[in-house]
């Protein structure tokens, strides 16, 4: 144990403990900016520097170890006179229009320079410009940027894409796409985390409450939600509910109260890609010599982006089933249109999704099947959900609870728990032991395929048949994994990826809470919902099965196909031969 004192505070921690590190233990507050945990401590900022006895310069104390006997000063004149400068400096190159920035209320900087009293920049204010496709999914503003590097070390270390640099030297130093590309030439995945992880609004995702507002408004469209898992997970955190007020019954009072016409939940589209994608994995494994191995889920599209630019001779191993959000659209724009005896080109189907991918994903051009445009128009994120609340005055904590629409409201826990990592394994598992079994498991039989480690596996046998099975996510220990099975190294029948660490919990659509990773939090609160649900099988949803019964005849059926299966190989990622 080493001892120092931080503020005439004695105290002792573990050898190799940073400064900063100590100084919160003893409950000592030091500002920082670009750090995240073992992830970014590179001292770029400057905000957290303190003085140490002995030291004629001040000292990062994000990436400064502590030593025997060392005596820190967090607030000397100093120490503080130099934090607000560095500060002062950093402002002068961010365009400080706070008002109209999305991350207004939760951004670091705007945090920091109100902690240190900031009333005012001395130096010349300029900012850096930049052109963007303001099309493209994920958007970064220069004039925001900071330089704090946090998004090259998220995608470098965590997701190992490395679609960040460091561009240009000395003053001239910016953040650019890697190669100088273009961010539509690059092999981004879209995940977002570089988003979430960003402590302004320098990154964000393309904004479509515009679009969604002015559907409401048309008197020709009817307007059909769908909402994801893992929104009703974190949907009240950047709207100040506690997650006893944010209930997924007030969430869909509150969109309800949005002015559109059908509030449904995708957990019932859930249901039904376990249905499409557990018979597609038996009918592989019945006919076994006739695929490549393993089969890998296909829902999250970030994954399918990274898999046809990284791993492109591997895309055959993806499932055909549509993620539950594109089975939505599909749906909505024909079963649904059928229900309601209109014609589908009137129903503007929107998605409300924990991620970023999921705006590149509807806009996919072969996912148009049910014939009327887009089977999903639009899709929002779950940031995009809180702020188009506040814009329309509407206040959650006032509405009572209420149901979802129905018929394509009713969800089981197993399609609730797509939204955390394992939760799709697990949710086919159940569905596979009936379909072999001919009666339903333990609901919890499978639950060693819980947990938010970046890589599990998992051996079980169902009739007499063992299947091997995989869970990863986050994109770095997906190539990790992906190496392994290349080389002959690990071998499964099935494997799940999540690109965003946690799954969707912890999704690039998410509400930010800079510095604090929430997926597990999230993830059990999702886990609760399966616990208390009276349907735990995907198999046993009657919504599900009514729509069986009169529209798709079975899974894998020909409509099936032609509505619920896609074909991975029909369009490219912009590097991809």
């Amino acid at each position: 144990m080493v001892n120092l004192t931080i503020n005439n505070k004695k105290i002792q921690v573990p050898e190799g403990t940073t400064i900063l590190a100590a100084a919160a233990q003893a409950g000592i507050k030091i500002p920082t900016l670009c750090y995240l945990k073992e992830i970014n401590e590179i001292g770029a900022c400057r905000v957290c520097v303190v003085e140490v006895e002995g030291k004629e310069t001040l000292v990062a104390s994000c990436n400064t170890a502590v030593e025997e006997g060392m005596v820190v000063y967090t607030n000397s004149y100093k120490a503080q006179h130099a934090r607000r400068m560095n500060v002062q400096l950093i402002l002068s190159e961010h365009d400080a229009h706070c008002a109209s920035c999305l991350r207004s209320g939760n951004c670091t900087l705007q945090s920091v320079a109100n902690d240190l009293n900031i009333g005012d920049v001395p130096f010349g204010e300029k900012y850096e410009q930049n052109e963007w496709p303001q099309d493209f999914p994920l958007i970064r503003d220069a004039s925001k940027c900071i330089k704090c590097m946090r998004c090259v070390q998220i995608c470098d270390k965590v997701q190992e894409l490395k679609i960040w640099d460091v561009i240009n030297t000395g003053k001239r130093t910016s953040v650019g796409v890697s190669g100088r590309k273009q961010i539509t030439e690059s092999d981004c995945a879209v995940c977002g985390q570089c988003i979430t992880h960003c402590p302004v609004g320098a990154l964000h995702e393309r904004d479509d409450i515009d679009k969604l507002m002015d559907a409401v408004h048309d008197p020709e469209k009817i307007v059909v939600v769908q909402i994801a898992p893992a929104v009703r997970s974190a949907w009240g955190e950047g709207i100040g509910l506690s997650r006893e007020m944010a209930t997924e019954k007030r969430m869909a009072a509150a969109v309800r109260a949005l002015g559109v016409d059908y509030v449904f939940d995708t957990n019932f589209s859930a249901d039904l890609t376990i249905m499409e994608e557990g018979n597609e994995f038996l009918e592989r494994m019945t006919h076994a010599d006739e695929y490549s191995w393993p089969m890998f889920t296909s829902c999250c599209p970030g994954w399918v982006r990274f898999v046809k630019s990284q791993y492109p001779d591997m895309v055959k191993n993806l499932s055909t089933a549509k993620s539950p959000q594109q089975m939505f659209g599909a749906v909505a724009k024909s079963y649904y249109a059928q229900i309601l005896d209109v014609d589908p080109s009137r129903i503007f189907s929107v998605s409300i999704m924990p991620c970023v991918a999921k705006k590149h994903e509807c806009a996919i051009p072969v996912m148009n099947d049910a014939g009327a445009g887009q089977d999903v128009d639009i899709s929002l994120t779950t940031r995009e959900l809180d702020r188009v609340l506040k814009a329309e005055l509407i206040s959650p904590a006032f509405l009572e609870e209420e149901e979802f629409d129905q018929p394509l409201g009713v969800g089981s826990g197993a399609g609730v728990i797509f939204g955390t990592t394992g939760g799709v394994m697990e949710a086919a598992l159940r569905t596979a032991y009936y379909v072999l079994n001919g009666k339903n498991p333990d609901p919890d039989l499978f639950k060693v395929v819980r947990g938010m480690e970046g890589i599990k596996e998992a051996e079980v046998e169902i009739a007499g048949i063992k299947i091997k099975a995989a869970i990863v996510s986050g994109l770095g220990n997906t190539r990790k994994l992906m190496e392994r099975i290349q080389s002959g190294e690990a071998e499964y029948h099935f494997v799940e990826v999540m690109v965003c660490p946690g799954g969707c919990v912890g999704g690039g659509g998410q509400p930010i809470t800079d510095g604090v990773e929430l997926a597990d939090v999230r993830g059990r609160n999702l886990y609760k919902l399966d616990k208390k649900n009276p349907l735990r099988f995907s198999h046993e949803n009657p919504s599900v099965i009514k729509a069986y019964e009169d529209f798709f005849e079975k899974p894998l059926s020909h409509k099936s196909h032609e509505l619920l299966h896609t074909d991975h190989e029909a369009w490219k990622m912009p590097n991809q031969r």
